[in-house]
Formats: C-alpha cells, structure tokens, sequence
C-alpha cells in the first residue's frame, strides 16, 4: 500500500464548547493539533451543535463557550495561519 504525499493528506478534527478547557484537553488533544499542523491541511472547528447533546437545557453555555474555546486554542500553539479554524453551526455544509 503506498503512501500519500503529506501535502495531500487532511486533518479534521473538533471539540465541543461545552465549558473551560483544562490540562486534558492540552495533553490529549491541543498539543497533537499544534504538531499536525505542520504537518498536514488541519480543519480544527468547534462542535456547538454536538455540544446540544449535552446542554439541551441550557444552550447558552455553550454560546459563552465558543469565543473562550478559540482564544484558549490560539494561546496553546494552534496557528489560524497554519490551520483553518472554524464553527460548526456557521458552515452548513458541515453540519
């Protein structure tokens, strides 16, 4: 079996904002995210519809959750110049 070419090669991947982010998500994801980058076409987006799921009762938690979850992923090392960086619910032919 061959191999692609990297330059071909994609990531997608997501989090849901369903609140802060914690040393977990650093070691079991962000810290991937901030070496794939380098590596490949990475799509890294925030899984506010997923995230109903969770806070049905209370959808406003996730809203305040969008903007922190970008700006803490920005701070760990993913780079927007590097990896597209987008939200669920805004791309339709996503969700």
């Amino acid at each position: 079996m061959e191999s692609v070419p990297s330059q071909y090669q994609r990531v997608l991947s997501g989090m849901r904002p369903t609140g802060r982010l914690h040393l977990g998500h650093y070691h079991g994801v962000l810290k991937n995210w901030v070496e794939l980058q380098n590596e490949y076409e990475c799509f890294f987006f925030v899984a506010d519809w997923h995230a109903l799921t969770t806070h049905y009762e209370d959808p406003s938690i996730i809203e305040k959750s969008v903007n922190d979850m970008v700006i803490d992923w920005l701070a760990a090392g993913v780079n927007q110049g590097l990896a597209k960086i987008f939200v669920q619910s805004k791309v339709p032919e996503h969700a």
